[in-house]
């Protein structure tokens, strides 16, 4: 009984972190969102649009088995995917592609993810300046 309180955790440290799932919840927005483009002379606009939603989930993923430094370094990388995302998602209104509501969705939850990496950035660089050896997991735990 004791074990079903007991957060698991993933072979796959990054799979444990919120800012990958909300990515994951953010690649599958755009994924849908881009088949309404039509197809004449947007196919390079959507597919580069999905790769820089699949950027945010990949950068965190391939940091998380890195330093801390190296860590920092992917996640600012991240914030980079997600400002080409506000990019493409203004680029997208203003062809008419995507609807007042659309953008609204699609800039709050990148809003959100910036703020989220922007928590997790901090903490890493909290817990290397402070010399404490802690493993981001317990520092996200304690961010969000």
């Amino acid at each position: 009984m004791e074990q079903d309180f007991e957060k698991t955790m993933s072979f796959f440290r990054f799979e444990d972190l919120r800012i990958y799932d909300k990515s994951l919840e953010y690649i599958d927005w755009v994924q849908n969102a881009t088949k309404m483009i039509p197809d004449a002379n947007c196919d390079s606009f959507a597919a580069a649009f999905n790769q820089s939603a699949r950027a945010i989930a990949m950068k965190i993923a391939e940091g998380s088995a890195r330093n801390k430094s190296q860590f920092v370094f992917l996640l600012k990388e991240a914030k980079s995917s997600v400002r080409e995302c506000v990019v493409f998602t203004a680029i997208a209104e203003r062809q008419g592609f995507f609807t007042g509501t659309m953008v609204e969705t699609s800039r709050n939850t990148l809003m959100e993810l910036t703020k989220m990496i922007g928590a997790l950035i901090g903490s890493l660089q909290r817990s290397s300046h402070n010399g404490k050896k802690k493993t981001y997991h317990s520092e996200v735990e304690v961010e969000y």
